[in-house]
C-alpha cells in the first residue's frame, strides 16, 4: 500500500471502536440499550473489522496477522478482487494490475461479510462467536499496537491474548441478561447482532480511506458517470495523506474523545 493512500492501522481501529460506541449511545437513546458485554464485544469486533478490507494487500496488518494462513487468503482475495474488477469495470475505470482497494472496499463486501459472520454465530452459537471474536481481537490488538506487534514471536503472544480474552468475553455474554439476544429476541436469534459491528467496521474503514488522496470505490456496483469503481471522496483539497498531522493530531484524538463520550452515553452516565 503506497504511503499516503491508506489510513494507518491505529486510526482505522480507533475509528471502528468509536463507531460502535456511538451506536451504543444511539441505541440507548432509542430505548434499545446494549448490555455492557455487548458494548465491549461489539467495540472489539468493530475495531478489528475496521482493518479487514485491506485483506486484498499483502503488506496489510490483516494479511500478516495469522501467518501463512492469512497470507494465503490474501492472495486468493486479491485475485478474486482483480477478476471482479476486470469483469465489471466501465470505460472510465483505469487499468489495474491488482485487486487492492476494489471489491473488499465496497458496501457489498461489508454486508456479505457481516451476514456471513451472523450466520456462523447463529448456526454454531458459542463456538462461532468465539471464532469471530478471536479473529477480530487479533486484528484489534495488532491494529492498535501496530509497530509493537511486528514479528512472529509477537504474533504468538497476540494470538494467546486474543484467545483468552475471547473465551472470557463469550463466557460473560452467555450469562442470562448479558446480551446474547440483544436487539434480536426471537428464539434461534441469539448472536444475530454479531454481524452488525463487522458491517460497521468495514464501512468505517472505507469512509476513512475515502478521505485520503486516492478515494474509495465504496458505492460499487452503482455506476457514477463512466465509472463503476468511482473513487468516492471529498474535494481533492480536503483530502489528506496517511500518517500526516491531520490523521495523527486531529483524527486519532477525535476518535478517542468521541469513543469515550459514546461509551459514557451508552452506559447512561451522561
Amino acid at each position: 500500500m503506497g504511503r499516503g493512500t491508506v489510513m494507518m492501522g491505529p486510526a482505522h481501529s480507533l475509528s471502528g471502536a468509536a463507531a460502535w460506541l456511538g451506536v451504543g449511545a444511539a441505541a440507548a437513546a432509542w430505548d434499545h440499550p446494549m448490555p455492557w458485554p455487548v458494548l465491549v464485544t461489539g467495540a472489539l469486533i468493530c475495531a478489528g473489522a475496521a482493518l479487514a478490507p485491506d485483506l486484498d494487500h499483502k503488506a496489510a496488518t490483516i494479511s500478516r496477522a495469522f501467518g501463512p494462513v492469512s497470507r494465503g487468503v490474501c492472495e486468493v482475495v486479491d485475485k478474486l478482487s482483480y477478476a471482479v474488477y476486470k469483469a465489471t469495470k466501465k470505460q472510465g475505470d483505469p487499468r489495474r494490475s491488482g485487486g487492492h482497494r476494489t471489491l473488499t472496499h465496497t458496501w457489498v463486501w461489508a454486508v456479505l461479510l457481516g451476514a456471513g459472520c451472523s450466520a456462523l454465530a447463529v448456526g454454531t452459537d458459542r463456538w462461532g462467536v468465539l471464532a469471530v471474536l478471536f479473529v477480530h481481537m487479533v486484528l484489534a490488538i495488532e491494529g492498535l499496537l501496530w509497530r509493537a506487534t511486528r514479528g512472529s514471536s509477537s504474533d504468538v503472544l497476540v494470538w494467546l491474548l486474543a484467545a483468552a480474552t475471547a473465551w472470557i468475553v463469550v463466557g460473560v455474554l452467555d450469562e442470562p441478561g448479558n446480551g446474547s439476544n440483544w436487539l434480536f429476541t426471537e428464539p434461534g436469534q441469539d448472536y444475530l447482532w454479531v454481524g452488525l459491528p463487522i458491517v460497521l467496521g468495514a464501512l468505517v474503514h472505507d469512509i476513512g480511506d475515502a478521505l485520503t488522496v486516492s478515494g474509495c470505490p465504496i458505492l460499487w456496483p452503482i455506476p457514477v458517470g463512466r465509472k463503476r469503481w468511482y473513487p468516492v471522496g471529498p474535494p481533492k483539497g480536503m483530502r489528506f495523506r496517511a500518517g500526516s498531522w491531520v490523521e495523527l493530531k486531529v483524527l486519532m484524538p477525535a476518535f478517542m474523545v468521541l469513543g469515550g463520550m459514546g461509551c459514557l452515553a451508552a452506559l447512561n452516565f451522561i
